[in-house]
């Protein structure tokens, strides 16, 4: 890449924690400059982002900065608008996951990016991390048909739990997070997904009637794979197995093996792996293990904030060096799909047929 190519101009529009976090990558990468920042409300910065302007309003910054990218990580509910916004006013855009809150919102986000020729990139931290890269090629070694087993429960309370209502007044815990681990497995089956199953309940008072902060998914797959994922979020939720990843085949398993330490509501052990382990289900005559399990130790991995680092150096590339991201989009959508099926199963009480 060149390191001598003019800095791409970014307005960076939502200042939670994942906002903050790319706001100080685009911040630290010389590929960027930072336009301005876009925000409702008054919000603490980090030293670094002091000198930057804030305005309240996503369009008018639009108008005033004219950047070159837009990096939307605001509520789910104004995903699909701010970006479409965005691409039509020239930008590319980088959105923070969900894509959008309906499958058809998604769709006309991927047909806006190609209709007006502009790179979009969906927040998929995962796809960037070593780590993860390593368990979904581990596991496409062994071969369907697969069994994924995946979970990511929070505990959480104060501030946590507020930012967890916060995005439940949009989005159920099974969509918000699920399109990550529902991508992965579609990265690793590469089957066409046929029937949803979910099921959901709500657990808390402060959380709206028709919501539910706790959500378990099934996902059946064309190649015979099955899947599912659980989602829940509070101060009642069990620390106990709250973060399960796991993928089995006729041929054995690839697991994530979690530090006894780690606890449900720290950020970063949301995308730690600390072991992989490789079982093998080979046996011999004796009808014992022919190998041991191995285990992969994953030291030195990224942290959150150099996750969010490499995923706009991504985001650099892509622009600078015109990465083809029809897949990524597709992949985007899918996963999408799959989750709000899953959320239309739980209100429902009926599988959803792809």
């Amino acid at each position: 890449m060149n390191s001598s190519a003019p800095q791409i101009r970014v307005l960076v529009a939502g200042l939670g924690n994942m906002g903050r976090s790319h706001a100080l990558a685009y911040h630290e990468n010389p590929g960027f400059e930072i336009a301005g920042l876009v925000n409702r409300s008054e919000v603490a910065l980090p030293e670094a982002l002091s000198g930057y302007e804030i305005r309240p309003s996503f369009r008018d910054a639009l108008l005033e900065f004219r950047p070159e990218l837009c990096s939307i990580n605001t509520y789910s509910d104004s995903h699909a608008a701010y970006a479409v916004t965005a691409m039509e006013a020239g930008c590319h855009v980088f959105v923070e996951k969900p894509l959008a809150t309906t499958v058809a919102d998604a769709e006309r986000v991927v047909a806006c990016a190609r209709a007006n020729g502009r790179k979009l990139v969906v927040g998929y931290i995962l796809r960037h991390h070593p780590s993860w890269m390593r368990l979904i090629a581990e596991a496409r070694k062994l071969g369907p048909p697969y069994v994924f087993r995946m979970n990511l429960n929070q505990q959480s309370s104060g501030a946590t739990w507020e930012t967890h209502k916060s995005l439940m007044q949009t989005t159920a815990p099974i969509v918000d997070c699920g399109v990550h681990y529902v991508d992965v497995m579609c990265q690793i089956t590469d089957a066409r997904p046929v029937e949803v199953r979910g099921m959901g309940l709500r657990l808390s008072d402060e959380i709206a009637p028709d919501m539910y902060n706790y959500g378990h998914l099934q996902v059946l797959f064309e190649d015979g794979s099955v899947g599912w994922y659980e989602a829940g979020w509070g101060p009642m939720m069990s620390e106990t197995a709250f973060f399960v990843k796991d993928v089995i085949s006729p041929k054995g398993s690839v697991s994530i093996v979690m530090d006894d330490k780690a606890r449900s509501d720290d950020i970063d052990m949301h995308t730690r792996t600390a072991v992989i382990r490789l079982h093998g289900a080979a046996t011999g005559r004796d009808g014992r293990f022919i190998e041991a399990d191995e285990d992969l130790a994953m030291e030195g991995e990224p942290g959150h904030q150099e996750l969010c680092d490499r995923e706009q150096a991504f985001v650099l590339r892509a622009i600078r060096e015109d990465i083809n991201l029809d897949r990524h989009m597709e992949d985007a959508v899918q996963s999408l799909k799959i989750c709000l099926a899953a959320d239309e199963s739980v209100r429902t009480g009926k599988p959803v047929k792809l």
